[in-house]
């Protein structure tokens, strides 16, 4: 099997799986809002679970990062045993720093919920802090799960990464579906707990079979483990500046009207599912690969897979970026609008989600952009990069909050983040010289012209066709699976004519 066949078979197990668990993770959302609706609870628990996010995200973000290009570069020097060895390492030493994070946190709630919703007061402030400190062992739970992922994926074992999420969702459905009586914002984040330690399990298995057996011996004298440190100082900062990002959304959005947090969460969320069922499978699968030809110094290759995978992204994100502005309304009223979540929520989540779109076509390059830096084992120009971004957001957040409320800090990040992986490919063209930039200006180009008519295409099915016949929920969703299914064959066709390669790659995956 080709480098090329490899990527595509490896990039659509993941996505396939992906898919599965997001449309799990869709329904999920979709029960909390009907149960929980779009007000002070939701508001509260999401800002909650974005403090603990705010952790972990930062160091997790930091250890799959550096530990890939690590693990690739230990397997070309030292084979499978001192992967593992190096492995034990890691894993002892994540597991004392997120105690230590999960203790402090839990002292410093208070001040983290003060900083990232200051519009909370009396009762929503308490019930926040109560929130963040239940969902605290969630610290602990992905510290494990980023370790074993990356030493996993550095062996190109994708399954465990890519099915994680389905019994993570599995844990919340149960307790919607089957404990209606017992529901409680607080029983919610213990079951978000729950859920985060599935992610772990699944993939010990995995692990075990590989050969590695856990010993609480640590080698601080270990090389690897110093240049671990190195790397892992600009990504720690750049992600810890990433996070703010969202720190600085939130805080502005608590001073809105009630739910705006809550329609932003929802929408991101909507958005973030292009990125985890394609973007992620594709980097996911690329990043070992690019990180093993760092290793063996094959310049040639890098900036193959490089293009390769710009090309699929583009190929996923661009239809999905127009079908999305079109469709963001009823997409929303048909999954949410129901119970609790009533026409004011659907009608503030859409508009967030029509300009979080437009920004997803940057956000997943960045995405991938940020993979080939690390990949090469420089960790500064993201972090720069990374700082640049949050600083751009939180001028536009400012600008733009006081005309369009909570859309406004929607175009806000999708600006910045297209504006910033303009500058990445600036960056990446200095680092090694000729990249293919024609050849992924050619895709863009061909991409944006087939998406546009799929874009007609469907305007016409659903709103002209569609207003003739709609009479009701059901009919109304079977118009926008209509058009939705009309749109992709029309898109996948044109894509055909006008020769993408990348097209052929995955249809001529063996799977």
């Amino acid at each position: 099997m080709t480098k090329k066949q490899q990527l595509a078979q490896s990039a659509a197990m993941i996505a396939i799986f992906t898919l599965i668990s997001k449309g799990l993770g869709f329904l999920r959302e979709v029960m909390i809002a009907s149960k929980f609706g779009s007000g002070m609870e939701t508001d509260t628990y999401f800002v909650a679970m974005t403090a603990t996010a705010l952790i972990m995200g930062t160091l997790g973000s930091a250890l799959n990062t550096t530990l890939i290009p690590i693990f690739s570069e230990i397997g070309e020097n030292s084979g499978r045993s001192g992967q593992r060895r190096y492995l034990n390492n890691v894993l002892n030493l994540v597991f004392l720093i997120t105690i230590i994070l999960g203790i402090v946190a839990f002292i410093l709630s208070p001040v983290m919920i003060r900083i990232m919703a200051k519009g909370f007061e009396g009762e929503q402030f308490e019930l926040a802090v109560r929130l963040n400190r239940i969902g605290l062992p969630i610290i602990i739970f992905l510290g494990f799960t980023y370790v074993f992922s990356g030493y996993l994926q550095s062996r190109q074992i994708f399954g465990p990464h890519a099915i994680m999420g389905i019994p993570y969702n599995f844990v919340f459905l149960i307790y919607l579906i089957f404990f209606t009586e017992k529901l409680d914002i607080c029983t919610l984040m213990l079951v978000s707990v729950g859920a985060s330690l599935t992610q772990v399990l699944i993939q010990i298995p995995a692990v075990r079979h590989s050969g590695y057996r856990y010993s609480l011996n640590v080698d601080m004298r270990d090389p690897y483990l110093k240049k671990a440190m190195i790397l892992v100082l600009p990504v720690l900062l750049g992600s810890a500046v990433r996070q703010i990002n969202g720190i600085v959304d939130k805080t502005l959005a608590s001073e809105l009207v009630e739910g705006s947090i809550s329609a932003l969460t929802y929408a991101a969320r909507i958005n973030d599912l292009v990125i985890a069922v394609f973007v992620m499978a594709i980097t996911t699968v690329i990043f070992p690969m690019l990180s093993q030809a760092f290793s063996q110094g094959d310049g040639f290759q890098l900036k193959r897979i490089l293009n390769q995978g710009v090309n699929i992204i583009l190929l996923v994100t661009v239809p999905a970026t127009i079908g999305m502005i079109l469709l963001a309304e009823p997409i929303i009223r048909i999954f949410f609008e129901r119970n609790a979540f009533d026409a004011r929520a659907t009608m503030m989540t859409s508009e967030a989600l029509v300009f979080y779109s437009i920004g997803l076509v940057g956000s997943s390059l960045r995405l991938m952009l940020n993979k080939v830096f690390y990949s090469l084992q420089d960790t500064r120009t993201p972090m720069i990069n990374g700082g640049m971004a949050v600083a751009l957001n939180i001028v536009l957040n400012l600008f733009f909050i006081r005309s369009m409320g909570h859309s406004g800090l929607a175009l806000a990040t999708s600006i910045s983040a297209i504006f910033t992986t303009c500058l990445l490919f600036i960056d990446l063209k200095r680092r090694l010289g000729s990249i293919g930039l024609k050849g992924m200006i050619s895709t863009f180009i061909k991409t944006v012209f087939a998406a546009g008519i799929m874009g007609i295409v469907v305007y016409l099915i659903y709103f002209r066709l569609g207003a003739k016949f709609i009479d009701g929920k059901f009919v109304d969703m079977i118009m926008l699976l209509l058009s939705i299914g009309a749109g992709v064959i029309v898109y996948f066709t044109l894509c055909v004519l006008f020769r993408i390669e990348e097209l052929k790659t995955i249809f001529r995956a063996r799977f």
